[in-house]
């Protein structure tokens, strides 16, 4: 509202102009603002030129042009800067302001359009301008019904917008009531300056009504939208309201029973949850979980089931991976320092880092099972791995589960119900890539309860790990980028479908050079540190060293050898506490008998005198390889065949297909082919505390009872393994490498194995030194015979064999 008490009162009467009329009248360039005809708004005057202006108009007839500018940045308009079409208005009152500006109420009076402008010596600018009366203002059909249209569409926009007065779209009674009452509507309704200039500058009343539809249209379609977001926003702002009020209360009601310290809990997990970034299925569960546990008393066993839940689901690692260690070298270089030999387990890991280092994408990781016997560092080569991958590593000890729900986890309506190892695993990680170790698989067992082995076929199948789900959780949980790392001793405590979805990495024992290595690099280093002793205070050669491997240790591993040492070193520390003078402790074989006793593993003799009946084999242990002898004994009997010293039934069946391969060929070896019959067999393998088992025997038994039943000495110094079938062939056999070392220890010159395992001589002459041991590769016994009798019958029937293969028959003549 305007105060007309402020204001200087001027003269009202409006000066007139007959249509064309010419004059020239101040010019008031206006910013973002244009003033129609019949409107009335207050301007600001501040500029030094416009100023000028207005009091040349006060001095004269209040008459001015007021444009517009094109460009509101420009401070000096010219000419050139305004817009010709403007408004002839005359100034109904001023106020003169304190800082020298005016403050003018105009009233536009007639369109008007500026000839031309010149600049008068005061510094304003004049105008040579011509009134632009309304035209098309005759009366017609077309012009009544674009009337009707535009009181229809501003009755409407007054409807949606409170501050259009509503009293404006009334009755025209001639065309010159529709002009002023168009400009009049266009006054009040909400146009841009562009619009606003285009209204004034339309002359035609048909047009600018028009025009003006138009306008109002686009903006009761802006309205009725601003409306129904506002009728959105408002429900939700009263929602938003309802819920807060309703949440206040309920922290009041909490608060009088006690429960405030749950509602702070239960907030502080709903903002932990926000970062987890959970599957869609674990949120949906939480939330759940969350608005039960909302409703019920804290101490309620309900609400504990309800809160354990969700602590486990919140404390378990959804997205957040460690990054690995890329670095080819470093890994190697962690691997060779932490463990000795191991070469293709350590060669599996750098294939696999090297792989991801050439494929960002590859995030699935191999899942490899290590077998070995007990000690051979199966359990620290796997954290070996994880320190070279840097990873995180946690251990799950399957020996003697037997209980599905140790790997899936119990059901929530059991009471003390918890997730399964491997959840758990990945609780104690806190990273959805660790290497977790699945020790001792093949231990598992099986009850009433379920299979643990069937359990983690899912676990450990790469297709189907990643929607692994654990029956506490219930929910989808992804361990496809875990690295699973098992160890088992024996292959044949493995379910098959286990088996099939795990790369094996058979770890043999280590050798007598091994374990020195071993036990000088880091097995007294360990202990030095351990128990506080030097290197110059507790002195053991190499001789000493391996001393005490063959004869106080018998091992696949080093944890005898560990604890050998051990107990040499607390020997140690008892001379030096005794005597202050003494400061140095040299290992010694006196000193060895005296502190460990008499050896208590010695080699097993070989009787080298009497090799009548006797054959020496090599057998694999759980503890490294092994020689043993053959007796066999040919008595006067009936055909019996006796088999002593705890042998199983494989080993066994090979002594009777050994016994059925010599009758078979009784005459080439000169036997009486009635031989069986008036004479029985004693087979016996010494130790017979010790069970024996296995089919690699075969061909030593059968030289055996050869050399029993022609009375023929076999060489000495001479060791054999193969398996024999009925027609003499020999087959492979396994463990070839522990059964070379114990031939070696034994002080064994010549060797006879099967032909078939000459590939793996090749791997176990990179990894041990064979030098002064005669191999000798056979495929059939025929190859054997000679090999193993010193007498030369054995090598005429070999001799008379290849002779028959080689022998084409003559081809016979047809009769006429």
């Amino acid at each position: 509202m305007i105060n007309e008490k402020e204001y200087t009162k001027t003269s009202e009467q409006e000066t007139p102009m007959t249509e064309g009329q010419q004059n020239i009248l101040p010019l008031l360039p206006l910013k973002n603002v244009v003033i129609l005809p019949k409107s009335i708004i207050p301007i600001i005057v501040g500029r030094a030129s416009s100023i000028q202006a207005v009091e040349y108009a006060l001095k004269k007839d209040k008459a001015l042009f007021i444009t517009t500018q094109k460009d509101s940045a420009v401070e000096v308009p010219t000419a050139a800067d305004v817009f010709t079409h403007g408004t002839r208005s005359t100034i109904l009152q001023v106020m003169r302001m304190p800082n020298g500006a005016l403050k003018i109420l105009a009233e536009g009076l007639v369109r008007s359009r500026m000839i031309s402008a010149t600049e008068q010596p005061e510094g304003f600018l004049s105008a040579e301008c011509e009134d632009l009366p309304t035209t098309g203002l005759k009366q017609t059909v077309e012009l009544e019904a674009i009337w009707r249209q535009l009181k229809d569409l501003y009755t409407a926009y007054s409807e949606l917008n409170e501050k259009a007065p509503a009293d404006l779209a009334v009755t025209a009674r001639n065309a010159e009531d529709m002009d002023y009452i168009t400009d009049t509507i266009a006054v009040h309704i909400n146009l841009t300056f562009d619009e606003r200039q285009m209204i004034l500058e339309i002359v035609n009343l048909k047009e600018r009504m028009l025009k003006l539809c138009y306008f109002l249209k686009k903006e009761i379609d802006i309205l009725q939208t601003e409306q129904r977001i506002k009728g959105r926003i408002q429900t939700q702002v009263e929602q938003s309201q309802r819920e807060y009020y309703l949440t206040e209360q309920m922290k009041a009601i909490q608060k009088e029973l006690g429960r405030e310290d749950q509602s702070s809990e239960i907030a502080q997990i709903r903002s932990k949850i926000k970062t987890l970034s959970l599957p869609a299925d674990a949120q949906e569960k939480v939330e759940k979980e969350l608005r039960k546990l909302e409703q019920m008393p804290p101490l309620s066993s309900e609400a504990v089931v309800s809160r354990n839940y969700i602590d486990w689901i919140v404390s378990l690692p959804w997205s957040k991976a460690s990054k690995d260690t890329i670095s080819l070298v470093q890994a190697e270089k962690i691997l060779n320092k932490q463990h000795a030999g191991l070469a293709k387990a350590k060669e599996r890991i750098i294939e696999f880092l090297a792989a991801k280092k050439f494929s960002k994408q590859l995030e699935r990781s191999p899942i490899i099972c290590l077998v070995g016997p007990p000690g051979v560092g199966k359990t620290s080569l796997a954290h070996s791995i994880a320190e070279a991958l840097g990873r995180e590593f946690v251990r799950i000890s399957l020996g003697g589960v037997k209980d599905e729900a140790e790997i899936r986890g119990h059901r929530r309506t059991y009471i003390g119900s918890l997730p399964g190892k491997i959840i758990q695993a990945m609780k104690k990680a806190k990273y959805t890539n660790p290497v977790i170790l699945l020790d001792e698989i093949d231990k598992m067992s099986r009850d009433a309860h379920g299979d643990p082995a069937a359990a983690l076929l899912e676990v450990l199948d790469p297709e189907q790990n990643k929607t692994f789900v654990d029956h506490f959780l219930d929910t989808e949980y992804d361990l496809s980028k875990v690295m699973f790392i098992t160890t088992a001793n024996m292959l044949e405590g493995i379910p098959y479908p286990l088996f099939d979805r795990m790369e094996i990495i058979s770890l043999s024992g280590y050798t007598e050079d091994e374990k020195l290595s071993i036990a000088r690099k880091f097995l007294i280093t360990k202990l030095l540190k351990e128990y506080n002793l030097t290197i110059k205070s507790f002195k053991i050669d190499d001789a000493m060293l391996r001393l005490v491997i063959t004869q106080y240790t018998k091992e696949a591993g080093v944890r005898q050898l560990e604890r050998t040492i051990a107990k040499l070193m607390r020997k140690t520390i008892q001379v030096l506490l005794k005597d202050k003078n003494t400061h140095s402790v040299t290992i010694t074989n006196e000193l060895i008998k005296e502190w460990l006793g008499y050896p208590k593993f010695k080699k097993t003799s070989l009787n080298e005198r009497t090799r009548i009946g006797l054959a020496t084999g090599l057998a694999w242990t759980e503890v490294g390889g092994d020689v043993l002898e053959i007796e066999t004994t040919v008595i006067p009997g009936k055909g019996g065949l006796t088999l002593t010293g705890q042998l199983g039934e494989v080993m066994q069946e090979s002594a009777q297909a050994a016994l059925s391969y010599i009758r078979s060929r009784a005459g080439e070896l000169g036997l009486k082919q009635s031989f069986y019959t008036t004479k029985d067999i004693h087979v016996h393998i010494p130790e017979g505390a010790t069970p024996k088992d296995g089919p690699s025997a075969g061909i030593t038994m059968c030289v055996a009872l050869i050399s029993a039943l022609t009375n023929k000495p076999l060489r000495s110094h001479l060791a054999m393994t193969g398996e024999i079938t009925l027609q003499g062939r020999v087959l492979a056999i396994g463990g070839l490498k522990e059964k070379l070392l114990a031939a070696r220890q034994h002080d064994v010159t010549t060797v006879i194995i099967p032909k078939e395992n000459s590939d793996d001589l090749q791997d176990i002459s990179k990894e041990i030194d064979l030098k002064g041991l005669k191999i000798v590769m056979v495929s059939t016994m025929d190859e054997v015979l000679p090999a193993a009798f010193e007498d030369a019958t054995f090598k005429k029937i070999s001799q008379k064999v290849e002779t028959k293969k080689t022998k084409k028959p003559n081809d016979k003549k047809k009769k006429n």
